[in-house]
Parts: C-alpha cells; structure tokens; sequence
C-alpha cells in the first residue's frame, strides 16, 4: 500500500502553561525537504527528554481519519481544522491503528521507518485542549485506542513534504498497535499475562513498551 503524506511538521519547544513548563506539541509544516535522521527530523525539538524523543519516537505519526471524531467530540475546536493538532510529525489518511501492526515498515521519501510502539497520551494532550476530567482527550484515547504511532528510522535520508508513504514490509501479523495499545494502556493486559509475556520479549516493541509489560507482570493489581 502507499498514501501520501497530509503534512510534515516540525516544533521547538516553547512556554506551554505560564508555570516554566515547555512543550514542542505545537509543530508547524515544513515547505521544503528535511532530513530524517535515527532520532527525528532534523529542526525538530523535544522538551521532556525522559518522555518524549530518542531512537524509539523518532517520528510521530496520528491517523487524520480520526479528526472526524474529534471534531464531534470537541465542535469548532480551532486545532481540529488541519492536521498537526496531537503534535505529529506526518499526517496521513488509511494507516490507523487496527490495522498497522508493530514492525511495519515503510519507505517514506529516500528513509525507510518502523513502527515501533503506539504513543502514551498524557496530560499535555488535555491541556492543549482545554478539556479535563472523565472526558477528557487523554481519558478518550485510552478508551477508544485512537492513540497514534511511533517508528524508529532503520535508514535515514531525506523527507519532501509530498512525500508518499509505501509500506514496504508487514510487521507481526498478531500485534496490532491497537491490541498492544489496549494490553498495555487501556487495562487488558492486567488479564492476559500469556499476552504480557510475549510483549516483554518482543524484539520489534520499544523498550520502553516491553518494560511496562514486565511491569504490569510484576504487579498485576
């Protein structure tokens, strides 16, 4: 399969709420080719270098087929009018997180990319938003499994802003990024430790993604 790119954006990180704490999840397109290297696009800044950033996150990529249901969610909602609104690098429509498996690869421009884990909502997304509380952005994510992705760079290269996705590998048949997703955030691995296992072991997930299944063997309850 292939599918062009909606947007390639960029950020730095800025003032995100008046207290000293700064975010880049505010990202702007680019209008000429960057290069993507083994730890993101070159001009791209992180703030929170414990969560955010490193050969694992080098790329964020969220599914432009769910602002629909954002947009419903939040009416009129200012950030919901283009895409760039959860502070992704690329923004694409036909890859969502059913169907994209850990492991998949893709050639985008001359790099070619591998998912590497969905992406942890956190209260950033909330803030951004304005919203809090049971119904909040993140709380919704969690629920719903509409959480987006991350790939690692296997090769790096040169990324145009029309570039096209072209899946050129299938990743593990039986882990979706929604089914790890829902295991290891949404709660459900706390009644399938078969499932925690293998993901602890799993050479394809991020590290940290195998840590927090270890972690939820530990303490299950």
């Amino acid at each position: 399969m292939q599918t062009p790119i909606l947007t390639l954006n960029i950020g730095k990180p800025v003032s995100f709420r008046g207290d000293g704490e700064h975010s880049a999840i505010a990202k702007s397109p680019v209008d000429s080719p960057v290069f993507l290297g083994r730890t993101g696009i070159t001009g791209d800044q992180v703030a929170d270098t414990v969560h955010h950033g490193g050969p694992d996150k080098a790329l964020h990529h969220y599914p432009y087929d769910h602002y629909d249901y954002w947009r419903g969610r939040l009416p009129g909602h200012a950030f919901l009018k283009k895409p760039g609104a959860f502070g992704e690098n690329i923004s694409t429509t036909g890859i969502i997180e059913s169907e994209a498996r850990i492991g998949d690869r893709f050639r985008l421009g001359a790099a070619l990319i591998e998912i590497s884990h969905g992406r942890q909502p956190c209260w950033k997304l909330d803030h951004r938003f304005g919203v809090k509380g049971k119904n909040s952005v993140m709380a919704d994510i969690v629920r719903t499994g509409k959480c987006g992705f991350y790939y690692r760079v296997i090769e790096e290269g040169m990324v145009a802003p029309d570039a096209v996705m072209k899946r050129v590998e299938r990743g593990l048949a039986e882990w979706t990024v929604e089914c790890v997703f829902m295991l290891l955030i949404g709660g459900r691995g706390k009644k399938d430790p078969a499932a925690l296992r293998q993901l602890q072991d799993m050479e394809l997930l991020a590290t940290n993604w195998r840590e927090r299944a270890a972690r939820i063997l530990d303490n299950p309850g």
